[in-house]
């Protein structure tokens, strides 16, 4: 039974050893662990985010959004990678790197394996390089200004919506998500912005 947010432990790991040692003996039966950080400010020892990023990756895991716990800390949830979950140009870049190292476990290995086997790898590919889906395309050229305005927004938008598009799991949901789209961007508004 998979545990909520609220009840994951929390961990402190003073240092990448502490962390990687924590994972190593916890990968293959945690639900996920609520990484505790110290802030930059605060003079006290901790795991830089990217390195923990990188041991998590190690081990098949990835990391959530923070969460201020006070002034002075925060922290960060890890959990297992889940299947078709999509991976990022930047940790398929820390990837490389890591097996370079010869640093990544076979269970990362395993997940990235999977990954590969079931799309989510490239899944973002398209998205990071800005190609317009046909589906997407073929709405926006027919409306001129619609187009004309997607084409203006900056890449990060651009990326957002392409993003909030592809990760419909239906198809009917795709087409609301390219209709609102093209109305929004006919009027220079983010269909993402309320």
């Amino acid at each position: 039974m998979q545990q909520s947010n609220s009840q994951v432990e929390i961990f402190y790991a003073k240092d990448r050893r502490e962390w990687r040692a924590w994972l190593e003996a916890n990968y293959d039966h945690a639900s996920g662990i609520w990484l505790m950080y110290y802030k930059k400010g605060s003079g006290k020892p901790r795991v830089a985010y990217n390195e923990a990023v990188e041991e998590a990756l190690c081990f098949g895991w990835i990391d959530s959004r923070p969460n201020a716990l006070d002034d002075e800390r925060y922290v960060q949830l890890f959990s297992p990678r889940k299947p078709k979950s999509p991976w990022s140009r930047l940790n398929k870049q820390r990837v490389e790197r890591l097996i370079e190292q010869g640093v990544m476990t076979a269970a990362g290995f395993v997940k990235i394996e999977a990954a590969k086997q079931d799309g989510s790898w490239s899944i973002y590919d398209a998205i990071e390089n800005l190609q317009i889906p046909s589906d997407l395309d073929r709405a926006l050229a027919s409306d001129p200004i619609a187009y004309g305005y997607f084409n203006a927004f900056g890449n990060s938008t651009k990326k957002q919506i392409l993003w909030w598009i592809e990760s419909a799991k239906r198809a009917e949901t795709r087409l609301k998500r390219i209709e609102k789209t093209v109305t929004s961007v006919a009027q220079n508004k983010n269909p993402l912005v309320q």
